[in-house]
């Protein structure tokens, strides 16, 4: 129940840093983003201590950690596997519009050929 009272309290932090966005309206724009960067940060940091917070936490620590461990390609090799999209993109552009003009021409026949 306490982590459902500290999830609505983040909720209700994030809704007044979106009224006072709106409320200081007449105050510099700086001011109004403050707000609502205060009022996401109060809500992040009450969220932060709840179970689904911390797990979480702890998520976006193993991705990290996963990321690190993923074996990145080598500028040749991203530059070499771009190239071979590119030509496979073209070459299915090239086919879609050799079906496309073949039936369309194929449609029109047959609509000569009715009348």
């Amino acid at each position: 129940m306490a982590d459902k009272l500290k999830l609505a309290l983040a909720a209700l932090l994030v809704v007044a840093g979106l009224t006072g966005f709106y409320a200081l309206a007449s105050k510099p724009m700086a001011l109004r983003v403050l707000a609502v960067v205060g009022g996401v940060a109060a809500a992040a940091l009450v969220a932060w201590f709840t179970a689904p917070g911390r797990q979480f936490v702890a998520f976006a620590r193993e991705s990290v950690a996963e990321a690190k461990r993923v074996v990145w390609p080598t500028r040749k090799e991203a530059m070499q596997t771009t190239g071979v999209v590119f030509v496979f993109v073209v070459l299915m552009a090239l086919f879609i519009f050799v079906v496309d003009a073949s039936l369309g021409a194929i449609l029109r026949m047959l609509m000569e050929r009715g009348s």
